[in-house]
């Protein structure tokens, strides 16, 4: 049960990540800060959000 809550933990983490990537691609910007804000975000938000999921995925239920 607690991989699970840390599955919804991390896929949670991932989604605010991959919109505060989102956010920042809409407002624009240029320069290399911005593209990087972006990469950042997007891919750290990514790795959180495929973790969370494979860990919701691959935990087994059972009866307490």
């Amino acid at each position: 049960m607690e991989k699970r809550v840390l599955g919804i933990i991390l896929s949670l983490l991932g989604v605010v990540g991959l919109i505060m990537a989102a956010v920042n691609f809409m407002n624009g910007g240029s320069g290399n800060r911005n593209i990087k804000e972006i990469l950042i975000y997007g891919v750290l938000g990514a790795i959180f959000f495929f973790s969370g999921i494979g860990l919701i995925r691959n935990t087994k239920d059972r009866a307490t």
